[in-house]
């Protein structure tokens, strides 16, 4: 008859082994891969660099903008008074939906500058419904979610450039709605308005 103990010691010698074996062949020599640090010296290239500076001119994938006014609010660096892009009602939504979200907390939901955020003590940002900015070009808005403005930060990296004209679009429809008249109202939904 076999000892337990010696056939038990065998066993696990050769697991032992297997997994030996098995650890080593994981390694496939991606710790001692020749590499650079950034900004290391070098004899690659003839400068000394580890790296190439970028050709002048060098754009990222994705970051062509030749529409100025539609990236940066802009022209020949003046605010725009007109939207660069077609205002739908869908596109309203959207900046109402975009608004909630990231404006309403300072700005409130009606843009008095009232939102929860001021209620627990921040600063009150300026109501939309100021003469001043109810004069304010549309690229204002544009300009002030993409850079900033005070105490508020930039949503550059948050709101995409289409979602921050939507919400720009949306702050004139608030705007709008606080001035508006019945006059303004289509001629059959005024009539069905004047009969309730």
């Amino acid at each position: 008859m076999t000892d337990p103990g010696r056939a038990s010691r065998a066993l696990a010698s050769v697991w032992l082994l297997l997994l030996l074996a098995v650890g080593g062949g994981c390694n496939q020599m991606m710790n001692d891969e020749p590499r650079y640090k950034p900004l290391a010296s070098s004899d690659f290239f003839s400068q000394g660099q580890s790296a190439r500076p970028q050709v002048p001119g060098t754009i990222a994938h994705g970051h062509l903008r030749l529409d100025a006014a539609f990236y940066t609010g802009r022209v020949n660096g003046s605010l725009v008074d007109t939207f660069p892009i077609p205002i739908t009602r869908a596109r309203l939504a959207r900046g109402q939906e975009r608004f909630d979200i990231f404006c309403s907390p300072c700005h409130g939901r009606l843009g008095n500058g009232d939102g929860m955020v001021v209620e627990r003590g921040f600063r009150p940002p300026p109501s939309y419904h100021s003469d001043r900015l109810r004069a304010a070009p549309v690229g204002h808005f544009f300009d002030v979610m993409t850079n900033g403005y005070g105490s508020m930060p930039s949503y550059a990296s948050r709101v995409p450039p289409l979602d921050r004209w939507a919400i720009a679009a949306y702050i004139r429809a608030l705007q709008r709605s606080q001035e508006a008249t019945l006059a303004d109202v289509p001629d059959d939904q005024r009539r069905r308005l004047e009969s309730q």
